[in-house]
């Protein structure tokens, strides 16, 4: 049962909703990268956050540190996408590699135009990888670099011949080729990696894609830069003139309460107004998601191409008194709420939308881990993400909501309760709820075809605040809690508190 008492999480009545699940009619595999992370260059999301080198006081192994490594290890991270970002788009991979104390120091242009001494470069990118048994994400430099730096990079990470580029890897440190499993060719072309139409994009694209060779067997799938927020126009010309030997097409949104990039909203303090906005907000991917699928269907009706959201997240104001070019912020059940949210729609998805990638992993935006020297917490962001680690590569399951009350304010309205279902490669069935409102509970008749349900047990994540969040000093104050549930007379209720997560296991 919940650890918790519902009695002491502010509720009005509960509402009635039916959820139905079919087992009968299995979809796609919801691929485990749908749950990529993102650790770019930026603020402390890696130096101080996860990298405080090999000679630090705070425990590490090999720079970096052991409470990180070991809790992003528990969420089973599949993928890590880095460099960049924008940062990607400034960034030379020679500057990286060789002895640490000799490698350039650079300005971080990008994100607070601090030094940037390049200490994590390559090699170190990948003992991350290695450490967290994850895969690496490589993002090229198209914006600010040639077709040969990018080519060359590749060849040095992948290539298993007496290439010059290979023995200097080994000379370095790694006599065995690296496993790149996915390699973006720029970031963001429309913006700050280039300010580019998508036309011209296509063509640099083309032309760099030409020179990207690796040994058989070890050729990465190839991103394209694509487009964000209601664009759909970058996936239209990318699927139709830069398809062949592409593998994805990125697209970022971000979720901002106010809509307004100047005033985002601040992460902590605000009013019910903006909690409902926030929701209202990130639920918008979900059309623009249909929307370039629909592009995608036209262009590729084979299904070739993956739909790869590599940037996502919630985006405040950031925390008054950092580094605003920083970006850091605090995270709240709502960005529970929000991410839970995500992965239901991604799931919806599941055919084209193979990969997505949050941000971002420490410190930074959207972040799973906050770190304060040698102290860390995690966040109730990262509590969603491990409650649905069955939902990786698990088989999806038609779901259908009934009876739903909306969640209403001003006129506008959503969905009050979310939900996705999924059989999971252990073979078990597991049923995701999320409650929007951020005061009224819900009554959730579960109705499963095809399997005779006696009770479900997982876990329920909830607060008694909207802005509720974990703290150095309360670092425990979100966190999930057991939940179990018995049918009764053949019909199974589950009681959905207000703001909440739940991810189940249905038992016969």
């Amino acid at each position: 049962m919940l650890a918790c008492s519902l009695a002491a999480l502010p509720a009005l009545a509960f509402a009635q909703v039916s959820v139905s699940v079919d087992t009968t009619k299995p979809g796609p595999v919801i691929n485990k990268n749908v749950y990529g992370q993102f650790a770019e260059h930026l603020g402390t999301g890696i130096y101080e956050g996860m990298w405080v080198g090999p000679d630090s006081r705070i425990p590490n192994t090999r720079g970096w540190r052991n409470d990180v490594v070991g809790a992003l290890k528990e969420l089973k991270v599949p993928l890590v996408r880095w460099p960049g970002g924008c940062f990607a788009d400034e960034y030379h991979w020679r500057d990286g590699i060789g002895a640490r104390n000799k490698r350039p120091v650079k300005v971080n242009t990008h994100w607070g135009g601090v030094a940037e001494d390049n200490a994590v470069g390559t090699h170190e990118f990948f003992d991350l990888v290695e450490l967290l048994g994850t895969e690496a994400y490589v993002n090229g430099n198209l914006g600010s670099g040639t077709p040969q730096e990018m080519a060359e990079w590749l060849e040095y990470m992948t290539s298993d011949t007496k290439s010059s580029l290979a023995e200097l890897r080994r000379k370095n440190g790694r006599k065995e080729p690296y496993k790149v499993a996915y390699f973006g060719i720029g970031n963001e072309a429309w913006g700050c990696g280039g300010n580019m139409k998508p036309e011209y994009y296509a063509h640099l694209y083309n032309h760099y894609a030409t020179f990207l060779k690796t040994p058989p067997g070890a050729r990465p799938k190839i991103v394209a830069s694509g487009g964000n927020d209601n664009d759909t126009k970058w996936t239209d010309v990318l699927s139709r003139e830069a398809a062949r030997g592409t593998d994805g097409i990125s697209y970022h949104y971000y979720t901002l309460p106010t809509g307004v990039w100047d005033k985002k909203g601040a992460a902590t303090g605000f009013p019910e107004s903006e909690w409902f906005s926030t929701i209202q907000q990130t639920l918008r991917i979900d059309q623009q998601i249909k929307q370039n699928i629909a592009v995608l269907d036209k262009n590729d009706p084979q299904k070739k191409i993956g739909f790869y959201v590599d940037e996502w997240g919630t985006w405040y104001d950031v925390e008054p008194g950092t580094n605003p070019g920083f970006l850091f912020q605090r995270n709240t059940i709502r960005d529970a709420v929000v991410a839970a949210l995500n992965f239901n729609i991604f799931h919806e998805y599941a055919e084209r939308v193979r990969m997505t990638n949050i941000a971002q992993m420490v410190n930074v935006l959207q972040a799973m881990i906050i770190t304060d020297k040698d102290k860390m917490l995690l966040t109730p962001t990262y509590h969603a993400y491990k409650m649905y680690i069955p939902f990786q590569d698990a088989t999806k399951l038609p779901v259908a909501v009934d009876n739903d009350v909306a969640y209403s304010s001003n006129g506008k309205a959503v969905p009050g309760i979310s939900a996705t279902a999924a059989r999971g490669k252990d073979g078990k069935v597991y049923v995701a709820l999320v409650n929007t409102h951020p005061t009224r509970a819900s009554d959730v008749a579960l109705n499963v075809a095809g399997l005779n349900v006696g009770s479900v047990s997982g876990q329920v994540l909830t607060a008694e605040k909207m802005d509720a969040h974990n703290t150095f000093e309360q670092p425990q104050a979100v966190k999930p809690a057991p939940f179990s549930a018995k049918a009764a007379d053949g019909k199974l209720t589950i009681k959905v508190p207000a703001k909440a997560v739940m991810v189940l296991a249905v038992e016969a």
